[in-house]
């Protein structure tokens, strides 16, 4: 099948132990503080943060204070805590993102999400096109769904679902192609998802950025803020 990950598996289990080091990756916001307030300025742009599997809005905040200290109008989903289901979520999360565009005059929508969050905010930019502006993920196991993360058996066994099935219809939906600016940050560290499996070959355009973080860390990590404000402010 195209777009399969050549002897691709979830993570290791040693690598998924070594998720134990994220609080490192928080430290980095402290270290690179001198270039993350030194980041472009926000032009005001309304910008939407959904969070990962089985966390809520919290896990978000930093994130958001973050951009709205440079600038930009953040929003959280306003979903609470993210319970797996995607095709819900997709239809929820546009709703809301056409709502809210259209309050706004019109202006579209950036998304950001980690892990299943990003795979939200992908579907949500297909589903809802016009009120989308720009996706950018973090951790976000694009190619597979669950099937090359450290919670593939668990989440098929709680959802009942067969993973290679699964895989044929994520291919599907990937190749429906999204028309806006996609960025997908990923890390060969990733505990949780194999991080061939963030990789976006479906989209030309799309920008596959690699940063040094954990998964549990990669949206709260120094890098990786200083990485988004570049992307909103380019």
């Amino acid at each position: 099948m195209a777009n399969e990950i050549p002897s691709a598996r979830p993570p290791s289990r040693l690598s998924t132990w070594l998720e134990l080091r994220a609080p490192l990756d928080w430290a980095t916001v402290l270290l690179r503080a001198p270039k993350l307030l030194r980041a472009p300025r926000g032009d005001g742009r309304p910008v939407m943060l959904l969070p990962g599997y089985a966390t809520d809005e919290k896990t978000m905040r930093p994130l958001g204070w973050y951009l709205s200290y440079l600038g930009y109008d953040v929003y959280d989903w306003g979903l609470g805590r993210n319970r797996g289901n995607v095709d819900r979520y997709m239809h929820q999360v546009g709703e809301r993102v056409e709502e809210l565009s259209k309050t706004l005059d019109g202006v579209p929508i950036t998304l950001i999400g980690w892990s299943l969050g990003g795979v939200i905010a992908r579907e949500t930019a297909r589903l809802y096109e016009p009120y989308v502006r720009e996706v950018i993920t973090l951790g976000t196991p694009i190619i597979g769904g669950p099937k090359y993360t450290a919670t593939a058996r668990r989440f098929a066994d709680a959802a009942k679902l067969d993973l290679d099935e699964f895989e044929k219809e994520v291919h599907e939906r990937n190749s429906i192609g999204i028309q806006q600016p996609v960025t997908s940050i990923y890390s060969k560290l990733d505990g949780v998802v194999n991080w061939r499996a963030s990789i976006d070959t479906y989209n030309e355009h799309a920008r596959n950025i690699h940063v040094y973080s954990s998964h549990f860390g990669i949206g709260a990590n120094g890098q990786v803020w200083r990485l988004i404000a570049d992307i909103l402010g380019g």
